[in-house]
């Protein structure tokens, strides 16, 4: 394993916890919002991280990511609790829980990109803004534009149990969207298939691509 890929999987660790724990915070709030409160009786709507991970997707598919030289780092956390049964309107407000997650990745890069042309436009003192100290600030800053964008594209993918399918089967007409439902157990074998085939990043990367693009070209980064 190559310095250069450890530095950088280092470098991804608070990005990443963030852009996980906004994600899962937006599902919670959009649900709670809709009147479903058990996320938050669970402690779910907090910007903790340790609360949103899970053993396997914040931690051990990253390191295997890594492993795998695929040049890609993410992951997931633990989902959010939802009972749609609490909702006005189970099938469209699972739709806005569903992609609130997504949302909020895409508004969370903003941000970002927003803090880093603040930074490149207002430095401070010479010895706060230091090369030791404003570069790997700002190699967070722009990694955490990526993952968080990945992360929402990938999301947006409708195989389950990803935010896209539950957008899907809340768009699709109720019998068509009891059969894609059934699709539910292969979703895990869909995604390890795009994943180690390449074909994943070949699916998000074009929009993944076309946002990041969009975003630093209207802050003129």
């Amino acid at each position: 394993m190559s310095p250069d890929r450890i530095a950088n999987f280092i470098v991804s660790i608070v990005p990443f916890l963030l852009a996980i724990t906004v994600h899962e915070v937006a599902h919670g709030y959009m649900a709670y919002r809709k009147g479903d409160y058990t996320a938050k009786l669970m402690g779910r709507i907090s910007m903790n991280p340790i609360r949103h991970l899970d053993p396997v997707g914040s931690v051990l598919f990253p390191l295997l990511l890594l492993l795998s030289g695929t040049g890609v780092i993410f992951g997931w956390a633990k989902p959010v609790p939802v009972n749609a049964f609490n909702f006005r309107s189970p099938r469209k407000d699972m739709v806005l829980v569903s992609f609130a997650g997504p949302l909020s990745n895409f508004l969370l890069a903003t941000l970002l990109a927003v803090i880093f042309k603040l930074l490149l436009l207002f430095p401070g003192p010479d010895v706060l803004w230091s090369s030791k100290f404003l570069q790997p600030l700002t190699a967070m800053i722009v990694m955490g534009m990526k993952i968080s964008i990945y992360l929402g594209v990938f999301n947006l993918l409708p195989v389950h149990p990803l935010d896209g399918s539950h957008i899907m089967e809340g768009l699709l007409p109720h019998r068509q969207s009891m059969v894609y439902s059934r699709m539910a157990p292969y979703g895990w074998i869909i995604l390890v298939v795009l994943l180690f085939t390449g074909l994943l990043h070949t699916i998000v990367g074009p929009l993944y691509t076309l946002i990041f693009m969009s975003i630093t070209k209207i802050l003129g980064i």
